[in-house]
């Protein structure tokens, strides 16, 4: 059994193992609301959209009660290692945290990671001091080379960002669970429902990090805790082990001194 206890993120320990994003809301009263029903510890901000100089003056941050919540930054919107660098120090210097969710963006249409840029950053910000929790794609070779350069999870897209396709590879995310067992494995991106949250943690994930599933539903503050309810159930039945699948049906009852 993989990840028991709770969620490790470098020197951090979190009981609930679901991340939340805070873009796209409908407002900050809702995100505020949203947050809570999720049960979440850790939200993630995108640096680069967030006015560091205006806290205290209505800004994102002003929303966001660090006494129940740990800040994770991201360096969301960046192209290229060299932004992404800048921007975690960005955060770090702002006083956020030196616990980054690293994004390097290789494809503006499908926003799938650069994994080469990928490689180079965390490499970076890992001698720097950083706990790197690099976005990725769901390949095993990339994990491998991730875990080799320091980071402190591995965090496979599911499917696009912002897509709500669910998980679109299980062999795949099955694979990178097998052979990377010390480290946490976080699905990031893709989820749309609760049944996908529920699905990434019965194949053994160790947290979900989620935006838009939440944030774009009709009743953001439903759907987060739906999300909390499918993230719990999914860590639940994994602990509890599925039964083996069978090509035919097998009696319920036992058969054993069946009167004849």
């Amino acid at each position: 059994m993989r990840g028991k206890g709770p969620l490790q993120l470098g020197d951090r320990r979190f009981s609930s193992r679901l991340i939340l994003g805070t873009g796209k809301y409908p407002s900050e009263t809702i995100m505020q609301q949203a947050l809570e029903a999720s049960g979440t510890e850790l939200v993630t901000v995108a640096v680069r959209r967030v006015d560091l100089g205006a806290r205290g003056k209505g800004s994102l941050l002003d929303f966001i009660d660090p006494a129940r919540y740990t800040l994770l930054p991201n360096t969301a919107g960046c192209t290229t290692a060299g932004e992404a660098v800048r921007t975690a120090r960005l955060a770090a210097e702002a006083g956020l945290s030196s616990m980054v969710k690293l994004e390097v963006i290789g494809d503006q249409r499908t926003l799938f990671p650069d994994v080469e840029g990928l490689l180079e950053a965390t490499r970076i910000l890992v001698k720097e001091g950083f706990t790197v929790l690099p976005y990725t794609s769901d390949d095993l070779v990339t994990a491998r080379k991730l875990r080799d350069a320091g980071a402190a999870a591995i965090m496979p897209l599911g499917a696009p960002i912002g897509s709500g396709l669910g998980i679109q590879n299980r062999t795949n995310l099955r694979l990178l669970l097998e052979e990377i067992l010390d480290l946490p494995v976080i699905v990031d991106a893709g989820v749309g429902t609760a049944s996908d949250a529920s699905i990434a943690m019965e194949l053994g994930c160790d947290g979900v990090l989620m935006n838009t599933g939440i944030a774009s539903a009709s009743d953001p503050v439903r759907m987060a805790r739906a999300m909390r309810l499918a993230v719990e159930a999914g860590r639940l039945a994994h602990e509890a082990g599925r039964i083996p699948k069978k090509a035919a049906g097998c009696a319920s009852s036992p058969t054993d001194w069946m009167i004849e």
